[in-house]
C-alpha cells in the first residue's frame, strides 16, 4: 500500500538551508518553488517546506545511519558544520557519544536549529 517515505522538515530561512543541505552537507538538490526545497536522499525526497517560522524542538528532526561516525564527522567539520554537545552525555573529542547498545552517535543542527543525529551502529 504504502511506498517509500517523503523526509519533511521546515525552513524559515531558504537560502542558508539551500546552501546547508547542499554545500555543506552534500545532498542533491533537486528543486525549489515558494512551498518547498526538495534534495534527494537515498532514493527518496527530503521536502524543506518554506515556512514564516520554525518552532525549534528538543529532539532529533531527521538522522542518518552511517558507516564510519568519526570520518563523517571530520568531513562535516570541515565544511564549517558544529556538532552538538549534551550535559550527561559522555561525547569523546568529535562529539561522539557511545550509546549503551553499542551504537555511536552524534547530532548538529541546521539553520533553523532542527537537530539532525548520525548513528554508526554497531556490527
Amino acid at each position: 500500500m504504502f511506498n517509500k517515505p517523503i523526509l519533511f522538515l521546515a525552513t524559515s530561512k531558504p537560502a542558508e538551508s539551500k546552501e546547508f543541505y547542499g554545500s555543506k552537507i552534500g545532498l542533491s538538490f533537486v528543486s525549489s518553488d515558494p512551498y518547498a526545497l526538495v534534495f534527494s536522499v537515498a532514493e527518496t525526497e527530503l521536502r524543506i517546506q518554506i515556512v514564516d517560522a520554525v518552532i525549534s524542538t528538543p529532539y532529533t528532526s531527521l538522522g542518518w545511519s552511517v558507516d564510519n561516525l568519526q570520518s563523517v564527522v571530520e568531513k562535516l567539520r570541515q565544511e564549517g558544520v558544529e556538532f552538538e554537545r549534551y550535559e550527561g552525555l559522555e561525547q569523546d573529542e568529535f562529539a561522539i557519544w557511545p550509546a549503551p547498545g553499542g551504537a555511536k552517535i552524534s547530532w548538529f543542527k541546521d539553520p533553523d536549529d532542527n537537530i539532525i543525529s548520525l548513528t554508526q551502529f554497531s556490527q
